[in-house]
């Protein structure tokens, strides 16, 4: 995440050259990416804690697995 607001703070500069900001552009989407779907991962598994009838959590069930 560190690197991709390092990447947006150069963009939005204008200091880098036109090929540079198309290097830095295509770097900064492939790590959005990624760091979408790491959270898309996380909220999976918090997805899977299961509640009781009472609202509270009885248990978990691991990511995947029904």
């Amino acid at each position: 995440m560190g690197e991709l607001e390092t990447i947006v703070r150069r963009l939005e500069s204008g200091d880098v050259s036109l090929e540079e900001s198309v290097t830095l552009y295509e770097r900064g989407h492939a790590l959005r990416g990624h760091c979408e779907a790491r959270l898309a991962a996380a909220q999976a598994r918090i997805e899977q804690v299961s509640l009781g009838a009472d609202g509270r959590p009885a248990g978990t069930t691991p990511f995947g697995e029904s």
